[in-house]
């Protein structure tokens, strides 16, 4: 039960300068985010590209508390799309946007995160690309979800984020799946209610499948966004049931987890795209990876513990 602590913990002030401070932390943390700021994550994108793999980017930072801060990371996406043009990668290399941090929390926030978002979309179509919206906390899923149906009027492969731990997602992917969407199915890693979400990993994981299968035979484009080997397994299962072709459907993990297995899903002709997150502020981002797997926190503690 440590992930609700370490999910917690990714809120407080305190913790975020304890581990700022730790002198392994950045070497830790490189393991996950590969740079921070556009120049350091071109190499990369690079990378991954020639290994056969795809990307979708993540300027990470979500604390947002002014419309100023919310213009700079519009901003700064715009800016990597500008990097992103030369190289000419197409969807291969697409970008992930949390509406938090383009103001969705702040007063009109609604209004003023679709304002921000709708350049960077635009931008992205421009260079041949899409942009996914992010599953924040659940109490900001209605407005993304109505972001997401008014950008899909201009920009119809806008791609949006589901998490299979809500009891409401099931609905959810029905109507995603009929309208044709692009969608990420997720686990979940924000910490929610038991009023909202399913609390035991089992159940977690039925839930899983059960949307997983939904949106494999529906209209749209599934993103399987999972590293559990079963998973992955069920959902090529699935597609294979529904009729899919390779290119009907996709995997997506996290940069620095399970890369043999990106490799090899990628070497079988599946397409299998890399959550690829860059930024300074990237104390909530990593804790979350803490959080959502075990094993990420024993390995930060047995670096704590041998490189301090």
């Amino acid at each position: 039960m440590l992930g609700p602590v370490i999910l917690a913990a990714s809120r407080s002030d305190r913790m975020r300068r304890l581990v700022s401070a730790a002198p392994v932390t950045k070497q830790v943390v490189d393991r996950f985010i590969p740079g921070e700021d556009v120049d350091d994550i071109v190499p990369v994108v690079r990378e991954l590209a020639d290994d056969g793999l795809e990307l979708t980017m993540d300027v990470v930072g979500e604390d947002i508390t002014n419309p100023a801060q919310a213009a700079a990371a519009r901003d700064a996406y715009l800016e990597l799309v500008d990097r992103l043009k030369p190289l000419e990668l197409g969807t291969r290399a697409e970008m992930s946007v949390k509406l938090s941090m383009f103001g969705q929390a702040l007063d009109g926030g609604h209004e003023l995160a679709l304002k921000n978002v709708r350049p960077v979309v635009e931008a992205a179509a421009g260079i041949g690309t899409t942009v996914t919206l992010d599953a924040e906390d659940h109490t900001t899923l209605d407005s993304m979800l109505a972001i997401h149906e008014e950008l899909r009027k201009d920009f119809p492969e806008t791609g949006c984020v589901i998490q299979a731990y809500l009891f409401r997602t099931e609905a959810d992917a029905r109507r995603l799946a009929a309208s044709g969407s692009r969608v990420r199915l997720v686990k979940g890693a924000y910490k929610e209610p038991a009023s909202v979400a399913y609390q035991d990993k089992h159940e977690i994981d039925r839930a899983y499948v059960r949307v997983l299968r939904t949106l494999m035979r529906g209209e749209g484009y599934p993103m399987i966004g999972s590293h559990d080997p079963r998973l992955i397994a069920i959902g090529q299962e699935l597609a294979h049931q529904a009729g899919r072709k390779l290119d009907a459907y996709e995997f997506q993990m996290l940069y620095g987890i399970r890369t043999e297995e990106q490799l090899r899903l990628a070497a079988e002709g599946h397409r299998m795209r890399v959550y690829t997150a860059y930024g300074t502020d990237w104390y909530g981002y990593f804790m979350r990876r803490l959080a959502e797997k075990p094993a990420n926190l024993r390995f930060f503690a047995r670096s704590m513990l041998t490189k301090s």
